[in-house]
């Protein structure tokens, strides 16, 4: 097993997009737009990680 295999990646990417869902969800429920936009955020950076880490699986 590489060191360079895409686990890690799509990890961290879960954990990003779960973060950033609970921070969107608080900042709807709390009309708190600038949480919603740190949780948005979140979740793209996870979707980013998560590509990554499919496109290292793949090599």
């Amino acid at each position: 097993m590489s060191k360079d295999n895409g686990v890690g990646d799509k990890i961290k990417g879960a954990v990003n997009k779960a973060k950033g869902e609970v921070k969107d969800q608080a900042g709807n429920a709390t009309d708190n737009k600038s949480l919603q936009a740190k949780g948005k955020k979140d979740k793209v950076k996870g979707e980013v990680q998560d590509t990554v880490g499919k496109a290292k699986d793949e090599k």
